[in-house]
Formats: structure tokens, sequence, C-alpha cells
């Protein structure tokens, strides 16, 4: 088994921590969510602070890992099983996730998100990958 360096396990912590802070807080910075994914390989839940803006009912989410070459593992999870939770500043939603396939919705929703967060641009000209715009939406019961 591999064992993660010093960076990985000071992330993970800082993650951690912010996501304590942000359910002890009802929310943190406006355009911020938690979002909980069932991991695709261990079935636990994995939570995770994302920027995201609303789009009518539906959250969405972009998959930058920063540019990295690889989806980030949120994502991953989301196409494995795309039933998610969202925390939005105190309220709770179940949502089904949805890659946006069609150019224009994807072009649409990209310009909102890199309105509160211009550095999604330089993230897609570092990467061959076309990052993947998600929309999250209420499940209906």
């Amino acid at each position: 088994m591999k064992r993660k360096s010093l960076a990985e396990e000071l992330w993970k912590l800082i993650v951690r921590i912010h996501i304590a802070v942000y359910r002890r807080l009802g929310g943190v910075g406006k355009h911020t969510i938690l979002l909980t994914t069932t991991g695709r390989k261990s079935g636990q839940s994995r939570t995770r602070a994302l920027y995201a803006v609303k789009d009518g009912d539906d959250y969405v989410v972009i998959a930058s890992y920063g540019g990295a070459p690889q989806h980030p593992d949120w994502y991953l999870n989301l196409l494995a099983n795309p039933h998610a939770t969202v925390e939005d500043h105190g309220h709770t939603i179940s949502a089904i996730a949805r890659t946006v396939e069609d150019e224009e919705e994807r072009q649409q929703l990209w310009a909102k998100m890199t309105a509160i967060y211009a550095p999604y641009d330089d993230y897609q000209k570092r990467t061959n990958r076309k990052i993947p715009v998600v929309l999250l939406s209420p499940q209906m019961s």
C-alpha cells in the first residue's frame, strides 16, 4: 500500500477542518457548497467543499481539479453513482448529478462559473481534458 506524503496528509486535514467550520457556521463563502458523494471504491460518503452557482433550482459545479490531467475523485464518484447531497449554508438537498454535454449549455454555465471564479479559464488551458461542467438537480421524492 502506497504511503501518503506529508503534503497529502496536510491537505486532507485542511479539507476536514474546512468542512467542519462550514457545518459549524452554517456556511462559509457566498458561493461555497458541500457536496457529498458515495466513494466508487469504498462505498463510503465523501464530502468536498466546492464553488457553485445556482441555475434555477440546480447547482452548477466545475470538475477542474486545478487543471490537473485527471478528473477529481468527487467527479469520478458521481460518474459511478450520480446520487449526491448538497449542503448550501444550512440547507441540505438530495441531488442527481449530470455532466452537461450540450456545448451551448456548457458554455453558458461555464461563463456563470468564471464570473465568480475566473481561474477556471486558466485551469482549462493547463489540461488537455475538457473540464466537465456538472449540474446537481434536486431529487424529487
